[in-house]
C-alpha cells in the first residue's frame, strides 16, 4: 500500500510543480540541486542515507515540511523493496497465480467455465513483467523526490565520524546536513556453508530475474519470502522442497494460521519439507549437467542426515542490515549483527544496552531491525521528520500490519496468539478470541474461495483489539481495518456495530467483532 501511494502521488506531485521552481542541473554536487536554501550553517536540513521506500518516505515529509533535504541514493533509487522485493514479486505472483487459476479445472467447471486446450505461459514475459513494473515504479518514486525539489545524490552516503557530514562515495565530496537519517536497508543473509552463484543457488534477488523455472528446487527457509515464492514456483509447474531449521514450517507465524496454511499452501500442492535440520553445504550446479548437492545436518545435533540433489536452490533464510563499510564505528555506534540501536524516537544510539544518543542522526527500516517491512520504514522516517520539527512522535509497531502475498493470503497485525496469551498472564489481563470464516461468506463463495479464517484477539476488559490474524481471499487488503482499529484503541463493541458493506470480503471481520461480544451476524 506504500508503494501504490507514493505511485499516485508522483503522478500529482509532477503536475503540480509545473509552478514551483525548477531544480538546477549541478554536474559537480548531485543530480540535482533545488533552488530552495537551508539556513546557510549546513548544506542541508536533512540528508537521507538510502533511497528505499524507508527514505523516500522520510524525504517527502522532509520537504513538506519546507526542509532543505538530500538523499544519497547510491544508484538504487526504490531500494529492495521496489528493484528487488516486494514490487517485482507481487508481479511475479501475480502472473503465476493467473497460470494458477486457469489450470484449476475444477474450479473453473464450479464457476460454469471451461478451458480447452493446455495452459501455457511465456517465462521471459513474466519475467519482463517483473521488471518493468519494478522500472516503473523507480521512474515514479524518483520523480516525485524531484518534483518536490529533493537534491537526488547518486553516491552512497557515509558518515565521515565529524559531526553533521556526510560523504558522498563516489565522488568523495563531503556535504554536511544539521540532521542524518540513515536508511540503508538490508540484504539477503547467505549461512555460512551456502555457495551462491545466483543462477542455480540464489538468493531473492536473484529468483526475482525468474532465469528458469527449475522442475525441483529447495527453498532454505519457510518464512513469508520462502511462502511466496513456493506459490510461484509451484504455480509454474515446478515440485518444492522446503527445507526449515526449526522444529514447524512458519515458525513466526501464528500457530493456528501456519497450520492451516500448511494445508492450503503445501499439503495440497507438490511440496514436500524437511524441518529441524540446517542446510550445512549447498554446492552450485550446471543447469542441465549437474544437479545442485544439499547436504543437511540435524539442528540440534549437527549430525549429517541427507544429501538432496535437486536443480536449483532458493536462499529464503531471512535478511541482514546493509550497514557496514559506512562509518558508523567513526561515530562511536557499535552494531549488533549489523543492527543499529535506537530508541522509541529512532534516534540511533552508541551501543544497545546502556548507549547514548547520538545527537541528529536517526536510523529508520531494515537498518534498526525493529521492523523489516517497507511501510514499516516508511512509518519510521515520517516519524523522524515529526521528531526533527518538534513534535514528538513514536511508531506503534504492533499496529504495523504485515501479509504474504500467497494464494490465499495471509495477513496479521499485532502479536500471535500465543504471545497474545503470555504477555495477558503477564499483565494480569484475560485475552478474547472471536473468528469469522470466509466459507460463511457471500462473497467468498461467489469467488469459490471458501478457505480461510479471520482470528480477532481482544482485552476482555477493555474490549480493545490486541491483534488480528488472517488466511483468506484477499487478507492483505482485509488486515489495514483493524490495524487502524489497533492503532486507534477501537474496541469489539465499537467495531461490532459499525456496517460493514454487503456483500463483501469484510463480512468476515463483522462476524468475527459481533461474536466477540455475543452478537450474530447474518
Amino acid at each position: 500500500m506504500v508503494i501504490s501511494r507514493h505511485v499516485i502521488f508522483a503522478a500529482l506531485v509532477v503536475g503540480a510543480n509545473a509552478f514551483a521552481p525548477s531544480p538546477i542541473y549541478s554536474p559537480t554536487s548531485s543530480r540535482f540541486s533545488s533552488l530552495q536554501m537551508s539556513s546557510g550553517e549546513y548544506d542541508f536540513d536533512v540528508a537521507v542515507i538510502g533511497c528505499g521506500v524507508g527514505g523516500h518516505g522520510a524525504a517527502l515529509h522532509s520537504r513538506a515540511q519546507s526542509l532543505k533535504t538530500a538523499v544519497f541514493a547510491g544508484g538504487d533509487v526504490g531500494g529492495t523493496c521496489v528493484n528487488r522485493g516486494c514490487v517485482p514479486s507481487k508481479a511475479l505472483l501475480a502472473a503465476s497465480g493467473r497460470v494458477r487459476e486457469m489450470k484449476d479445472a475444477a474450479h473453473l467447471k464450479d464457476l460454469g467455465i471451461e478451458v480447452e486446450g493446455e495452459i501455457k505461459y511465456d517465462r521471459e514475459g513474466i519475467a519482463a513483467h517483473a521488471k518493468n513494473l519494478a522500472n516503473r515504479v523507480k521512474g515514479n518514486l524518483e520523480a516525485s523526490l524531484v518534483g518536490l525539489g529533493v537534491d537526488v545524490i547518486e553516491g552512497r552516503g557515509i558518515l565521515t565520524g565529524k559531526p553533521n557530514e556526510i560523504k558522498d562515495a563516489a565522488t568523495g565530496k563531503v556535504y554536511t546536513a544539521k540532521d542524518i537519517i540513515v536508511a540503508t536497508g538490508s540484504i539477503p543473509f547467505v549461512p555460512p556453508g551456502v555457495t551462491v552463484d545466483e543462477k542455480t543457488v540464489y538468493t531473492s534477488d536473484g529468483a526475482l530475474e525468474l532465469q528458469s523455472v527449475p522442475e525441483w528446487v529447495a527453498i532454505i527457509g519457510s518464512g513469508y519470502i520462502g511462502l511466496e515464492f513456493s506459490d510461484v514456483y509451484t504455480a509454474l509447474g515446478s515440485e518444492v522442497t522446503f527445507i526449515e531449521a526449526m522444529d514447524e514450517l512458519m515458525p513466526t507465524f501464528d500457530r493456528e494460521i501456519a497450520k492451516l496454511a500448511e494445508r492450503l499452501l503445501i499439503r495440497d500442492r507438490p511440496i514436500d519439507y524437511r524441518t529441524g535440520v540446517f542446510a550445512s553445504e549447498v554446492t552450485p550446479g550446471i543447469p542441465g549437467e549437474k544437479p545442485v548437492t544439499i547436504k543437511m545436518i540435524d539442528a540440534k545435533t549437527k549430525e549429517h542426515v541427507e544429501t538432496l540433489e535437486v536443480d536449483a536452490a532458493m536462499v529464503a533464510t531471512g535478511r541482514v542490515p546493509a550497514t557496514s563499510d559506512m562509518g558508523l564505528e567513526d561515530m562511536g555506534i557499535e552494531t549488533n549483527r549489523g543492527f543499529i540501536a535506537v530508541n522509541e524516537k529512532m534516534q540511533v544510539l552508541t551501543k544497545v544496552e546502556g548507549g547514548e544518543i547520538v545527537p541528529n542522526v536517526w536510523c529508520i527500516g531494515d537498518a534498526n531491525g525493529k521492523m523489516m517491512l517497507a511501510h514499516a520504514a516508511s512509518a519510521q522516517g515520517i516519524s523522524v521528520i515529526e521528531n526533527i520539527c518538534g513534535r514528538e512522535h513514536v511508531v506503534d509497531h504492533d499496529a504495523v500490519p504485515a501479509a504474504c502475498f500467497t494464494h490465499p493470503e495471509i495477513a496479521m497485525v499485532g502479536p500471535t496468539e500465543e504471545q497474545c496469551r503470555e504477555k495477558a498472564e503477564k499483565e494480569g489481563w484475560e485475552l478474547g478470541k472471536s473468528q469469522g470464516n470466509f466459507r460463511a461468506n457471500s462473497k467468498a463463495l461467489a469467488e469459490g474461495e471458501g478457505n480461510g479464517i479471520a482470528k480477532v484477539l481482544f482485552n476482555k476488559e477493555t474490549g480493545k483489539v490486541v491483534a488480528v490474524h488472517i488466511i483468506g481471499i484477499h487478507a492483505a487488503d482485509l488486515i489495514q481495518e483493524c490495524a487502524n482499529a489497533v492503532a486507534a484503541g477501537t474496541t469489539v463493541q465499537e467495531l461490532s456495530m459499525m456496517v460493514h458493506t454487503h456483500p463483501t470480503l469484510s463480512e468476515v471481520l463483522d462476524e468475527a467483532f459481533k461474536g466477540a461480544v455475543g452478537m450474530s451476524s447474518h
